[in-house]
């Protein structure tokens, strides 16, 4: 079994203590009357909604919310010097921090991007990338150095920012994702948003987007932070991880195109995965395939995932076709295509395919 403890709660803290090491330096300066970096806030504004966004992530798990932001934020008086300020950072991310720790893994509250909902470790990523991007602007602005421990930015990129290539250093590839600096061979982001992960629910089971950080930690022999059946996960499912894995690495992947872990949602517990091969091709059809743990064979998780995944793939734009590939022996895999509704369509070389058309 993985460890259970909460992932993104310490890098909230380290982002935290990285920004006021390198601001309370600086807190008799004017904040107010210093630009933010490229942003049109000043300083002071840019410093101010660093503590508000910890905040309202720390409510928004603390309080399941479900369909919208809570309507509170923070307000400080004009008496609020930047010492105060930065100790709001502390406290705000200090929150943040007990939220991630005390919230049960499976939980997901609002964010409007790009699902309507994230995890608790994609607050955390949320929080850290609050903190970090505008502790560089402030920084900048202020006309001092500053560069955060790169372990933050791989934390953030890995997390919601899956279709970002690897660049040089974390830290440059996340200015440069966000519109803040420059990388070699690519164009300027003029535009950018991150997302987290999506996920999809059937009768018992939730359908979890991988990012690539699960992925990299299932490809070595890791629990990618679920809690699996005892038989954990099987070979085909940290193939699945090592080619979504490879996928990021080369800049091609995308999300919801991705491999799902399959989770009971009674007990909290991963049973398999399933995903796709990569996005639908031209002509609108996309391969599919799946994995599922042997302590959870025969209760038709399988067959109830894949009629989810698939049925979900058909509503997408441009989608005709979800097709499934089967060796000819494996009878078992071959019940699942079918009572999911797929037919066969041809025979050749030990294999068979099939394709679900709705």
């Amino acid at each position: 079994m993985p460890p259970m403890h909460a992932v993104g709660a310490q890098q909230v803290e380290e982002a935290v203590a990285d920004c006021v090491a390198a601001l309370g330096a600086v807190t008799d300066r004017d904040w107010k009357g210093a630009g933010a970096g490229r942003l049109e806030w000043d300083c002071r504004k840019a410093a101010e909604h660093i503590a508000d966004d910890l905040v309202a992530y720390a409510g928004r798990l603390a309080g399941r919310a479900a369909t919208a932001r809570l309507p509170f934020t923070i307000a400080f008086g004009e008496d609020t010097g930047n010492t105060g300020v930065l100790k709001s950072v502390e406290a705000t991310g200090a929150l943040l921090a007990a939220a991630i720790r005390t919230t049960p893994r499976a939980v997901r509250a609002f964010h409007p991007y790009p699902f309507g909902h994230a995890n608790r470790e994609g607050f955390a990523a949320m929080g850290v990338a609050e903190v970090l991007l505008h502790t560089h602007d402030i920084a900048e602005g202020l006309g001092i150095s500053h560069e955060p421990p790169a372990q933050l930015a791989s934390f953030v990129l890995t997390r919601i920012f899956p279709r970002v290539k690897p660049g040089p250093t974390p830290w440059r590839t996340l200015l440069w994702a966000t519109g803040r600096g420059e990388l070699p061979g690519r164009d300027p982001v003029t535009a950018w948003r991150w997302s987290n992960n999506p996920v999809l629910r059937s009768e018992r089971l939730a359908l979890e987007g991988v990012t690539p950080a699960v992925a990299a930690d299932l490809s070595l022999s890791g629990h990618g932070g679920f809690d699996w059946v005892d038989s954990g996960p099987f070979e085909g499912t940290r193939e699945g991880a090592g080619m979504l894995l490879k996928q990021y690495e080369e800049g091609v992947f995308h999300p919801e195109w991705g491999m799902y872990v399959l989770v009971r949602r009674e007990d909290d517990r991963a049973v398999g995965a399933m995903g796709f091969h990569g996005v639908p091709d031209p002509e609108g059809s996309v391969e599919i395939g799946y994995d599922l743990s042997v302590d959870a064979r025969g209760n038709g998780y399988a067959t109830e995932a894949l009629r989810t995944l698939s049925g979900w793939a058909l509503e997408q734009d441009g989608v005709r076709t979800v097709a499934a590939v089967v060796e000819e022996e494996n009878t078992a895999s071959q019940k699942v295509v079918t009572r999911a509704g797929f037919t066969e369509v041809t025979r050749q070389e030990g294999q068979i395919s099939y394709a679900f058309r709705g």
